[in-house]
C-alpha cells in the first residue's frame, strides 16, 4: 500500500485511456504541481457524494485509476491544462484529510485474468460490437469518423477503450472499472454494446423514416 493524492471527478478513468483536465482551484494547482515536480501520479476517482469544484472535498468511490501526467500547458495565475494517461486500478483503504486535497492510502488491484485463450475469445466476441456501435454512431453524430483498424488488438486495451467510448452514465462506468475479472468485464461490456447498438439503430431507422416522410405523397 502507498499514499496517493486523489482527484475526485464526475468521470471515470480507465487504464491506458487519456484524460484532459483544466486545473484552476488552488488545492489542485498545488497537488498537480507537486506531482509534476516529483514525477509521480495522482488518482482519479469518481465522486460518490459532493461536487468537483469549490466547497468541501468530495467523497469518492473506493475504486479509482492512477493517472500519469504526460503534457502540461501552463496558463496565467498558475492554472494549467494537463493531459494524463490512466495507469493502474487501485482501491482506497483509508483517506487522509491533512492536506488541502484528498490523499488516500491505496492498494493496487489488478484484474483477475483467466487463461489467454479465454480472454482472447472474449475480446474477439466484443470487437465486432464495438465496430457496429461506432459505425452506427457515425450515422447519428456529426464529426465522428471511425477506422476499425484503429481498435487495439489486446483484449484488455479494447475493453477499456470500449468502456470509455460508451455513452452511459458514470455510475455504470464505475461498475465496469470495479469489475473483478477480465473475462467478466469483457462479457459485461459486450452486453452493454449489444443494447446500445440496438438503441442507436432504432434512432437511425426512425430518423430515416421521418426524412422519407417529408417527401411522401401521402
Amino acid at each position: 500500500m502507498f499514499e496517493l493524492p486523489l482527484f475526485p471527478l464526475n468521470t471515470v478513468l480507465f487504464p491506458g485511456m487519456p484524460i484532459n483536465l483544466h486545473i484552476f482551484e488552488p488545492r489542485y494547482k498545488l497537488m498537480i504541481e507537486q506531482c509534476i515536480q516529483n514525477d509521480e501520479p495522482f488518482g482519479v476517482v469518481l465522486i460518490h457524494k459532493g461536487t468537483e469544484a469549490s466547497g468541501p472535498l468530495a467523497e469518492p468511490h473506493p475504486i479509482g485509476c492512477t493517472a500519469q501526467i504526460t503534457q502540461v500547458e501552463r496558463l496565467d495565475d498558475g492554472r494549467m491544462n494537463i493531459l494524463a494517461v490512466g495507469g493502474e486500478r487501485f482501491q482506497i483503504r483509508s483517506l487522509n484529510h491533512t492536506e488541502p486535497y484528498l490523499v488516500g492510502t491505496v492498494e493496487l488491484v489488478p484484474l483477475d485474468e483467466p487463461s489467454e485463450p479465454v480472454i482472447e475469445q472474449a475480446g474477439h466476441r466484443l470487437r465486432p460490437w464495438v465496430e457496429r456501435y461506432l459505425g452506427v454512431l457515425a450515422q447519428v453524430a456529426e464529426n465522428v469518423e471511425f477506422d476499425p483498424a484503429g481498435l487495439p488488438d489486446d483484449p484488455l486495451a479494447l475493453a477499456y477503450l470500449a468502456a470509455t467510448l460508451l455513452q452511459i452514465p458514470s455510475d455504470q462506468k464505475q461498475t465496469l472499472l470495479a469489475a473483478d475479472g477480465a473475462a467478466d468485464l469483457l462479457t459485461t461490456i459486450r452486453s452493454l454494446y449489444r443494447r446500445e447498438v440496438a438503441l442507436l439503430s432504432a434512432i437511425v431507422a426512425r430518423d430515416t423514416m421521418d426524412t422519407q416522410g417529408l417527401f411522401s405523397l401521402n
